[in-house]
């Protein structure tokens, strides 16, 4: 059993300040007096320890205290600027930052645990022991801000006083870093020690980028101390290895959900938006999908956007699921981002009114960034991620550089995004969660959108996810299982954290209203995949809009559907007029008949792909296997009825329902 506060904790035995008194002492030796006076404001003597002995153990020049002010934030972002860990843009608050060439993306090939003996982790988890992540950390760390600044931030992954949100400090001799924070997350310097209180513990983050040069990337390491919920990490600037508050804090957020909240509450990579349906009702959606399967895509689509991220949830009071997003703002891949597909954050991103930093893109030599699919004439000439760049510049293996790295990035607040619900998205209380999808890069295998028949099958849907590697993580190649789109943040074993998603989503919390509805979307079925020819999509990214309409009028009980052995799907009739009234396109039979028939021989695969998989790991729910079972039965039988591809009006003509090809239909359920 995981266990919080075992162990030594590493950040005390390395820089040795044990009590309040010692860490005042340091206090006075370490800042000056207007930093001195800014931390006075935090009391919780947890926090001055961790910062005392955070101090202690890097030795920086100076420590700057960020309370979150306007003149604050100002000085973050003017001492980046002057240290050139980014550069002006061509538009007022647009900067641009550069990671190393060899660190543009997360090192999970150097991401640790660290762990107690006989502490079960993840089977894809690395793990390092205690006494060894201290010795490295001491070593490593060790003097790793000399000549450098210190800078302290005090933030809320959530909104002040929701459930689920948890307080957090972020400690970086990296002003880029600090910057990003500043956007992405709540500053609750003036509230953190009754944020504490409140919520009973907090994260800690201490990084530092060292020198910086590609000599030193070997030891770069991320350590995760899951047991005092301590992050550390070492150089490297890419983002996703730095700014702790987001992906290293998401596997503590897991943890205590699994652990110490179950049934009780959720941390999920899930986006999180507001749908507008008939009457002007307001629907809300979250959604998980791993990097580059338009979780951002889905979230945009919404009328009232929260996040696209990650996900706090919770059962409220009155038996429904609330969520929060954690963050306030996105540190979202730039690449495909355009007008036609993305045109709010298109808007923030090409015109003044919106503070952005850009990763890793092409800067041309009037200070404005380009990118892969942004559907804009490019230039010639720039510089990008690689350094100088022309028109068909090539890598040593002789493949051409791209203008911009596929994992390239921007970073800036939600606020100026039009479709933006600020009002909700600060609300403590959270959103009310209607339905919950799933979704994965899948091209040959699950229709569009369907329905899980029960929460049990929902939650083996979100088990059952697989995608396609994507550059966010360094070294990873091929098509690969993500279970709930999570598992990468997954640190215990996928078994205990399995039996929690089925203990919540089968909760008697729930009221009969209340329980969400549960859904898979897929975006990647292929002309190919359905009989045509060529690997281009059957659908196309405004389709999105379609299918969750779909949901949200079948989470409402407005549209009927055809049930099927791994849940419902759409009638056409359905689909052919949200299309004409949704986004104003012509939806032909002939589509509908290739996305959503049930290849057979596919679904089955896929379903013994994933047993063979969790035979794997240990201590798995039974009800997993059941499922499984009961739809590779059902779906035989189909196959014994129909042969390996099933049309949607045979098993209309199944259920004893008229259906003809202009969509008129008789009888439903």
């Amino acid at each position: 059993m995981f266990e919080l506060k075992r162990g030594k904790d590493i950040l005390v035995e390395t820089g040795g300040i044990r009590s309040r008194e010692e860490a005042q002492k340091l206090f006075e030796n370490a800042l000056d007096r207007e930093n001195r006076s800014k931390l006075h404001h935090v009391k919780n003597e947890e926090a001055l320890l961790k910062i005392a002995n955070s101090i202690a153990m890097c030795k920086p020049d100076t420590v700057f205290i960020n309370t979150g002010s306007d003149e604050d934030k100002q000085k973050v972002r003017q001492m980046s600027l002057e240290r050139g860990e980014e550069e002006p843009l061509a538009l007022k608050d647009h900067t641009i930052h550069f990671d190393l060439p060899q660190e543009q993306a997360r090192i999970i090939d150097r991401t640790f645990y660290i762990i107690n003996p006989e502490e079960e982790t993840s089977v894809l988890a690395k793990t390092i022991l205690r006494s060894e992540a201290l010795e490295y950390i001491e070593k490593h760390m060790g003097g790793i801000m000399r000549g450098m600044p210190m800078l302290v931030g005090f933030f809320s992954r959530g909104p002040v006083g929701a459930k689920a949100s948890i307080p957090a400090i972020q400690i970086t001799s990296s002003a880029y870093v600090m910057h990003s924070a500043n956007i992405l997350y709540r500053n609750v310097y003036e509230k953190f020690d009754g944020e504490v209180e409140r919520t009973g513990y907090f994260f800690t983050n201490l990084h530092s980028q060292g020198l910086n040069r590609p000599e030193d990337l070997p030891n770069a390491r991320v350590f995760m101390d899951r047991s005092w919920l301590t992050t550390f990490s070492m150089f490297c600037t890419y983002a996703g290895n730095t700014l702790l508050l987001k992906k290293g804090n998401h596997r503590f957020a897991v943890d205590l959900a699994t652990y110490y909240k179950r049934e009780e509450e959720l941390s999920e990579h899930m986006f999180i938006t507001g749908l507008t349906g008939p009457g002007g009702r307001k629907t809300f959606f979250a959604g998980a999908a791993p990097s580059g399967c338009g979780k951002t895509t889905t979230a945009m689509v919404g009328t009232d956007f929260i996040g696209d991220d990650l996900a706090q949830l919770w059962i409220g009071g009155d038996g429904t699921l609330r969520g929060i997003n954690p963050e306030k703002g996105i540190f979202g891949i730039i690449k495909d981002v355009s007008r036609e597909s993305d045109p709010y954050l298109m808007k923030c991103l090409r015109e003044e009114g919106t503070e952005v930093i850009w990763s890793n893109v092409l800067i041309d030599e009037n200070r404005v960034p380009h990118w892969v699919g942004n559907g804009e004439e490019h230039p010639e000439r720039g510089i990008n991620f690689q350094g100088e760049w022309w028109e068909g510049k090539k890598y040593k293996d002789g493949k051409e550089i791209p203008i911009s790295h596929p994992n390239a990035r921007v970073t800036l607040t939600n606020d100026p995004i039009e479709n933006y619900n600020v009002e909700m998205a600060e609300d403590p209380r959270g959103v009310p969660i209607k339905v919950i999808t799933y979704s994965g890069r899948d091209s040959n295998t699950m229709p569009p959108v369907w329905v899980a028949k029960n929460p049990e099958h929902g939650v083996v849907l979100g088990a059952s996810i697989v995608s396609e590697a994507t550059a966010t993580e360094v070294g990873v190649k091929g098509i690969r299982r993500q279970p709930w789109a999570n598992e990468p943040f997954i640190p215990g074993p996928l078994g205990e954290y399995m039996d929690a998603q089925f203990i919540f989503f089968g909760s008697r919390k729930f009221s009969e209203e209340g329980r969400p509805l549960i859904a898979g979307l897929n975006y990647f079925l292929t002309h190919e995949a359905r009989g045509g020819e060529g690997k281009e999509l059957l659908g196309e990214k405004r389709d999105v809009k379609v299918w969750l309409s779909w949901l949200e009028r079948r989470a409402h009980g407005d549209v009927s559907a055809i049930e099927t052995p791994i849940g419902s799907i759409p009638l056409y009739k359905d689909l052919k007029d949200l299309f004409e009234s949704e986004i104003n396109k012509n939806y032909p039979k002939e589509l509908y008949d290739k996305q959503f028939s049930l290849y057979i021989d596919n679904i089955i695969a896929r379903i013994d792909l994933q047993r063979e998989a969790y035979r794997r790991e240990k201590k798995l729910p039974s009800k997993l296997f059941e499922v499984y079972d009961e739809q590779k039965k059902e779906l035989l039988a189909l196959k014994e009825k129909h042969g390996a591809v099933v049309l949607p009006d045979m098993l209309l003509k199944d259920a004893g329902r008229a259906y003809s090809a202009s969509g008129n239909r008789g009888s439903s359920s």
